[in-house]
């Protein structure tokens, strides 16, 4: 599809909650195609109503089985659901096994629920880079909640909690989360903590840790204190408690006015990153010209320095 006037066809049948149009929405903005900006500015008016729940923790905690769960209780309470379950790709092919649509088939007849697995492609921190706009195209959709699932993540790869409204971490006991999460920015992104596997042995000790990591922040009056909640995802106990633990954060950041300043800096790092990529974009034009080649060799001679040279370059762009 090449043909500026297929977006809004897209678009209309994506909203009429056509499967194969919302997957090739995503296709679309997942290739950084250049029909992209046209189909962000047919989406904008749909946007900005959905639920992003966003949620990571270490390789092999469960992520995939209690965000199966959760769409299980979503959908009873009536809600349209969207998941993207990033996952790893291969730093050797640039492929990836995208396997959580096999773990999530029993959703997959579900017309309430849209499944899209993504590769990383590489990019770091535990998303694609394409995941905001495919959170975009979800909603655009009709999907009011969209759970976002990572990458397995470790001490720095925290990049979802800048996507979503609520970041849930889970941990599991035997695992070294608990340590994990102290010396990681993980404590500091989870409004929820998740103790999955609460079965195991150890699985009161990693509750009792993460409590008192959580008593060891400094709150000002009225900020929201992370909840711990423990869960079997496996037999879907305790996910009941996970959705109203997630309720009760929305909660407060509607009535704190946090979800919107959430959503703005969202925004605003959506905007700074779309900016950035273009130019660099036409930086790669510049290196193939003249301009940079003739600035790196004054440079290089000591006629100039790098600073004016840069301030050079960019005048050149502008």
């Amino acid at each position: 599809m090449r043909r500026s006037r297929d977006v809004p066809e897209l678009v209309a049948a994506a909203r009429e909650g056509d499967p194969r149009a919302v997957a090739r929405l995503i296709t679309l903005v997942e290739n950084g195609d250049e029909l992209v900006q046209e189909i962000a500015a047919a989406l904008a008016p749909h946007t900005g109503n959905a639920q992003v729940i966003g949620l990571t923790g270490s390789p092999g905690v469960g992520k995939s089985t209690t965000t199966t769960e959760l769409v299980r209780v979503l959908r009873a309470q009536g809600h349209r659901v969207g998941v993207l379950a990033v996952d790893p790709s291969s730093p050797f092919t640039g492929g990836a096994i995208l396997g959580d649509r096999v773990r999530m088939q029993q959703h997959a007849t579900d017309s309430g629920v849209y499944i899209r697995s993504m590769s990383s492609r590489g990019h770091l921190g535990g998303l694609a880079a394409a995941t905001p706009q495919a959170v975009r195209v979800l909603e655009g959709a009709g999907c009011d909640v969209v759970l976002v699932e990572t990458v397995g993540v470790g001490q720095a790869e925290v990049e979802v909690a800048s996507l979503a409204d609520t970041t849930v971490v889970l941990l599991a006991p035997g695992m070294g989360d608990a340590i994990q999460a102290v010396k990681a920015g993980i404590l500091e992104i989870a409004d929820v903590f998740v103790v999955n596997k609460a079965d195991r042995d150890g699985a009161d000790a990693t509750y009792h840790d993460i409590q008192g990591m959580i008593g060891l922040g400094e709150r000002g009056p009225g900020e929201w204190r992370p909840q711990v909640v423990r869960a079997i995802a496996s037999r879907g106990e305790g996910i009941d408690d996970v959705v109203a633990a997630i309720d009760k954060h929305r909660g407060w950041l509607v009535e704190r006015g946090e979800l919107r300043r959430r959503r703005e800096a969202r925004a605003a790092a959506e905007i700074e990153a779309i900016a950035l990529g273009r130019l660099r974009a036409r930086m790669g034009s510049l290196r193939a010209g003249t301009a940079l080649p003739a600035l790196a060799a004054e440079v290089a001679a000591g006629s100039t320095d790098p600073f004016t040279a840069a301030d050079t370059l960019l005048r050149d762009m502008g």
